[in-house]
């Protein structure tokens, strides 16, 4: 009799975790929101990369008029200047260039931070419950008592003033919210039939976590990552101005303390801080367009 060939045994593919995290960050490109907010990061990213080509003066350095030497304190279009300087003679184009380099480096590290712990603890939380998940919990009712915009001014008091003084303080604080609702998507994930079949099969903690609910929860966290680096803007701006930020680098929140201390609303020298705040508001409503984009992916019962 012909020998009957063994069925092949076909060996189930193992997800690519990698590929799954990219999809699971992917960009809603049919809404116009995220792609406004898409377009107006690219737009800033590539100044800060290009300032030193972009500026045309160094954003420290007092220029003097030709004809006198005294610091030039010109209008828009005076001499070559763009937007004008201010009232010790300093390029506001040049610093505003940078101030972006300033803004987004911020911007980007405190939301990587925010994103980065609130996602661990809150999938470790909502993963292991019980003791660990009533000590993180904790923890994060602790952080949602200290008010945050005073926090980082003690902290700029008692730390030498630096632009990471706010990265620091939101990475220590604003962690919370991130882990309050990574934690509560990471209950409901934790009881689905797939992590249930994977532990059954012999899969560790640690990977059910990396394979079957962090891919999940990402956009959770990218969502919370993108409003943070609003925040982070928003929070530098507002310590610059009260003057608790770094005298030595070049922001948008910078330009508007020096324009309130040299009275420019006064002198009605709008071309000084009225493009820094129109930045400000340009950065912080690309993020938040971008979570509009967002939401059909999140809450896909909204879009109908």
């Amino acid at each position: 009799m012909p020998e009957i060939a063994a069925p092949a045994i076909i060996k189930p593919r193992r997800p690519n975790i990698i590929a799954r995290m990219f999809r699971a960050l992917r960009l809603p490109m049919n809404d116009p929101f995220a792609v406004a907010g898409l377009l107006i990061y690219l737009v800033f990213v590539l100044v800060a990369v290009f300032a030193d080509q972009i500026a045309t003066h160094d954003p420290t350095e007092i220029l003097y008029t030709p004809a006198y030497d005294l610091a030039a304190d010109l209008r828009p279009g005076q001499d070559g200047f763009i937007m004008g300087t201010t009232s010790l003679g300093r390029d506001i184009f040049s610093q505003l260039v940078y101030g972006s380099r300033s803004a987004l480096l911020i911007g980007i590290t405190a939301a990587f931070m925010v994103a980065l712990i609130g996602s661990v603890i809150g999938l470790v939380a909502g993963y292991f419950g019980r003791w660990v998940d009533a000590i993180l919990m904790r923890l994060a009712d602790i952080a949602f008592g200290i008010p945050f915009l005073p926090f980082v001014i003690v902290l700029a008091a008692f730390l030498r003033p630096s632009i990471w003084n706010v990265v620091i303080a939101m990475a220590l604080v604003l962690w919370r919210d991130t882990a309050r609702v990574i934690r509560s998507q990471v209950l409901t994930l934790r009881t689905r039939g797939y992590v249930e079949a994977a532990r059954v099969a012999g899969s560790s903690d640690f990977k059910i976590i990396l394979r079957h609910i962090a891919p999940n929860i990402l956009p959770l966290s990218f969502l919370y990552g993108s409003i943070a680096i609003g925040w982070a803007i928003l929070t530098e701006a507002s310590i610059s101005f009260l003057g608790f930020g770094d005298p030595n680098s070049i922001s948008w929140g910078y330009m508007l303390q020096d324009a309130f201390a040299s009275q420019a609303l006064a002198k009605q020298a709008f071309y000084w801080f009225v493009p820094p705040g129109i930045c400000i508001i340009l950065v912080v409503s690309a993020g938040f367009f971008i979570t509009r984009g967002y939401e059909n992916i999140l809450f896909p019962k909204l879009s109908r």
